[in-house]
């Protein structure tokens, strides 16, 4: 599994907002001057989140964006599957229930199934706050 340009931009653009919500509504272009990341990838990676409640949106001159929630409710693993998709390193973990017709015989599955489960329970342990705080946690 590889993290694309566009997770890790997300990521940034979460933890710029969320060091930056005592300034209510924050801009784009404001957020791409601090994280030297074009405005135009981030208003790509702004409708990843559309239909989530991740973020607050003003339009108008003071408007921008803001966190819906507050930093330590934000997961990296949740911000990751909304830019990303599924975070499974084989595509037969993208369902559930298995839907491959080798699971009952595969004698690597419980590899995959070990490395899927460690990749999410560290991702999703991991907050907004966590990452403000530098408090990212080594497994």
């Amino acid at each position: 599994m590889k993290i694309s340009t566009k997770g890790r931009y997300a990521l940034r653009m979460l933890v710029d907002l969320a060091e930056n919500q005592g300034d209510g509504y924050v801009s784009l272009k404001d957020i791409a001057e601090r994280q030297d990341i074009s405005k135009k990838y981030l208003e790509q990676i702004v409708p990843s989140f559309n239909g989530s409640d991740i973020l607050r949106t003003n339009r108008g001159y003071q408007g921008g964006y803001r966190l819906s929630r507050t930093p330590d409710k934000y997961t990296v693993g949740e911000i990751l599957r909304l830019t990303e998709g599924s975070l499974a390193p084989v595509s037969c973990l993208e369902c559930n229930p298995i839907e491959c017709s080798r699971k009952d015989i595969c004698p690597t599955l419980p590899v995959w199934q070990g490395l899927y489960k460690t990749i999410t329970d560290y991702l999703d342990g991991i907050t907004l706050q966590d990452i403000m705080n530098n408090e990212n946690r080594l497994p």
